[in-house]
């Protein structure tokens, strides 16, 4: 079929969702959230609770966690879907329970990050206080900044109202610590407390004398033991939030799991030997026991711990946990504001809640409103205890929720779904999780803080009530299993196809044109994708609201190809980061081609293409052709660089696509080194010239004839093999040109590391308008460059 017959068939419309997060991203989310707040500001505090059975307590509660985290493995690999918890109690229990839940996720969600607010505010009085900011009053509950007295709450309730400002403009910003930076700060925080388990166990070993501080094991029996686990509870608070990512995460009924598990196998043995160095490494300067000494420090215990035996203790700590809490306030914040947004979307809140700033593309009143619950309850709960207990009692009552509702989910909708892991001894494990955590509720109430019971009390009474007199009115039914808007793509697979990414109607008229002489070289189809950005504080599926907005794009284009003789396929795709769309729509269609443009560094966050060329060329086994902004089609003089002479066909075809139709004149030079002899540089002429024999090329070097056999007026072309440097010859002879169509080769990691990349260089130098090409190699070819690059290529090259 030519590209003119193609005009007879309707072009087809399709949407689809990217996904975008590996098995490390979402591990790390996971560990992120665990290693926060929770073992910086609750060690001390869970200590005074349990003595040295505080590993036990941790032990116990790694156990407890395991429970729910294996239910939350199994749902979340069969519905991979944002809201987690909220979502599969809506489907496995009936009448109010999903609001209850999403209800409690919220709270839980919310106070975890008044928690972390207030844990940032007593770390960032002690960093204030050892630089010399903040000078102490006597009587110990007064501090003096800057020449005024000022009650030590008032100033850490003060600071811990001021951080979550800051991340709720943040989050509205539509920015969030993820991929590489958020990663970096993880395994910051792991390293330092790496140090800090390092430094306790040398001092214990070197002095088996203080092993003596484990005994008793528990001074204040199985109650002081419960207390503590009840009250370290939200430390594994965390790994749920790997199954919120769900629906970007890539191949998630296998990822999903192993995240869960692997998050759990890192955090866990990390708070056991933190324990177990706090309480056996700390000396006690009043003669009172390591464990009192630490109950007493309270939220600073962790830092009083550090201050005695680690290199650099308090400024490393203080450091450590900063960046903890404030990564954990980040990731609560945006978890509290994607439950409340998913209600909203349900009706089981005012919709207002699912409103979407039409510019950051934020659930804005969501996060505002889940900003107000963070600092009221920052503010007016009493002692971070009590704050830290209410967060607890509603993560347990939610977990124990969740626990009920695997077990008629899978009673119901088991032989529905696509499970990536199954719970063992089913349904025995969840039912001992949901007797242990009603347990363990019942002694953070009764033992530990009743103000955090009384809290739970009236913020669950408020719940019932909004649900009878509202939300059991606007409430709807939904599919247990994840709907997603798909249409695939009326097309062969195995044809030719070209894919030209589309961001703007008005600047596509050279990228048509490139792609309508490559499918009249070789028929095939013409694939039109827009992609719809979202943040990442959003899930993927709230991109559909904003399709309509991509019609009238996609509509003028198909338009414009149609003209010239062509009939595309669009498509729409939604996702977090253009280039992973472009790239997965490649690996999906295998397309051939993939035409697009190039205007430097995209400002607008829905540009398609930008700093992301180098992503798409290194990441997708297609022929990339990238127009620079000043290209003018068709080209009259065109220089065409030809690294390899079997790629000499090729780019000597694609310049004869791009130029005009008569008096066209193209140069291919080969640039090689001034060590070859005169044969050699013959016998590179010779293989250029044979791998352009299918062009009907005149025989030498020189210009071909001015006209074929049938009287059509032909293009000029001239080989010339040049020696020297490759770089400056061929930016030498670019002035001299209309157009540069370069190849912009897959160097080895060794080569682009020791030499840089020719491409950019070039790229970067020339004035003359410009085409990249980026070859297509074989699959074994690029699986293994994949392989490579993964270990190696850590640091990025700039490109185009």
């Amino acid at each position: 079929m030519t590209a003119q017959h193609q005009s007879a068939v309707a072009p087809s419309h399709s949407t689809e969702l990217s996904r975008d997060l590996g098995l490390f991203d979402i591990t790390m989310v996971g560990v992120a959230a665990m290693i926060g707040a929770g073992i910086f500001v609750l060690t001390g505090i869970a200590a005074g609770q349990a003595g040295p059975a505080l590993i036990v307590a941790f032990a116990l509660n790694g156990i407890v966690t395991l429970l729910t985290a294996m239910v939350y493995a199994e749902l979340g690999s069969a519905i991979p879907e944002a809201g987690g918890g909220y979502l599969w109690v809506r489907q496995g229990l009936p009448g109010g329970n999903a609001f209850m839940a999403g209800w409690m996720s919220w709270f839980a969600h919310a106070v975890a990050g008044s928690l972390y607010a207030l844990g940032f505010a007593a770390y960032l009085v002690e960093t204030l206080a050892l630089i010399g900011v903040l000078g102490p009053v006597a009587g110990g509950e007064l501090v003096q900044l800057g020449g005024m007295t000022i009650a030590l709450p008032v100033l850490e309730k003060t600071l811990a109202v001021a951080i979550a400002l800051l991340f709720i403009y943040i989050n509205f910003r539509g920015a969030s610590e993820t991929g590489m930076a958020g990663n970096i700060i993880t395994v910051g925080k792991i390293a330092i407390i790496g140090v800090f388990i390092v430094s306790g166990l040398a001092v214990i070993f070197g002095d088996p004398q203080r092993l003596g501080q484990f005994v008793p094991l528990a001074p204040n029996g199985l109650t002081g033991i419960f207390g503590a686990m009840g009250l370290t509870f939200i430390a594994y608070e965390g790994y749920e939030i790997i199954v919120q990512t769900g629906e970007e995460v890539k191949d998630p009924r296998r990822n999903i799991p192993k995240a869960v598990f692997l998050a759990l196998l890192i955090v866990v043995p990390i708070y056991m030997l933190v324990a177990f160095v706090c309480i056996g490494a700390v000396h006690a300067p009043d003669g009172t026991a390591s464990w009192q000494f630490l109950g007493n420090a309270g939220e600073l215990g962790l830092l009083r711990a550090a201050e005695q035996f680690m290199p650099l203790g308090s400024v490393l700590l203080l450091v450590g946990a900063l960046f903890s809490t404030m990564s954990a306030l980040n990731a609560t914040t945006y978890s509290s504001t994607r439950v409340s947004f998913a209600m909203g979307r349900d009706r089981n809140l005012p919709d207002m809640f699912g409103a979407v700033h039409p510019r950051t593309r934020t659930p804005y009143l969501a996060l505002v409103l889940s900003g107000a619950l963070i600092i009221g309850m920052a503010v007016l709960i009493p002692e971070i205890n009590d704050v830290a207990a209410a967060a607890d009692i509603m993560f347990l009552l939610l977990f124990g929720q969740v626990n009920i509702a695997v077990i008629t989910i899978r009673r119901k909708y088991g032989d529905k779904l696509a499970y990536g892991y199954l719970t063992p001894f089913f349904p025995y494990l969840p039912i001992i999780a949901i007797v242990l955590q009603l347990a363990l509720a019942v002694v953070l109430f009764l033992n530990v803080s009743p103000t955090a019971g009384v809290v739970t009390a009236i913020w669950l009474a408020i719940g019932l009530a909004i649900h009878h007199f509202y939300a059991s009115k606007r409430e709807r039914e939904e599919e247990v299993t994840p709907v997603l808007v798909e249409e695939r793509l009326k097309m062969d697979h195995e044809r030719f196809s070209v894919l030209v990414p589309v961001s703007n109607p008005a600047t596509v008229d050279n990228l048509l044109a490139v792609a309508r002489n490559i499918l009249d070289t070789e028929p095939g189809d013409l694939i039109l994708l827009h992609v719809i950005t979202v943040p990442d504080q959003l899930p993927v599926s709230v991109g559909r609201d904003f399709i309509a907005d991509a019609r009238p794009i996609l509509d003028e284009t198909a338009r414009k190809a149609e003209a010239l003789g062509m009939t595309p396929n669009t498509l729409v795709r939604v996702g977090h980061r253009p280039a992973d769309a472009i790239i997965d729509t490649v690996e999906e269609h295998d397309c051939n081609f993939v035409v697009m443009g190039w205007r430097g560094k995209a400002s607008d966050p829905r540009t398609i293409v930008g700093s992301n060329i180098d992503n798409i060329v290194k990441e997708s086994n297609a022929n990339v052709v990238v127009l620079r902004g000043d290209v003018e089609l068709p080209a009259r003089r065109i220089l065409v660089p030809i690294q390899h002479p079997q790629h000499g066909h090729l780019m000597a075809g694609l310049a004869a696509s791009v130029a005009t139709e008569s008096g066209a004149y193209i140069e291919l030079v080969h640039v090689v080194s001034e060590e070859l002899t005169p044969q050699e540089r013959a016998e590179r002429a010779a293989e250029l010239r044979e791998s352009l024999s299918a062009l009907d090329l005149e025989p030498g070097e020189g210009e071909a004839g001015e006209a074929d056999s049938e009287g059509r007026s032909k293009r000029r072309f001239r080989i010339r093999i040049e020696t020297g440097d490759v770089v400056p010859t061929i930016v030498g002879r670019s002035g001299d040109f209309d157009l540069l169509l370069m190849g912009a080769s897959r160097e080895s990691w060794i080569r682009r590391k020791v030499w840089g990349d020719k491409t950019f260089r070039i790229a970067t130098q020339v004035d003359c308008p410009l085409v990249l090409v980026n070859l297509r190699g074989g699959k074994l070819k690029f699986n293994v460059s994949q392989f490579f690059q993964f270990f190696w290529d850590t640091e990025e090259e700039p490109t185009p």
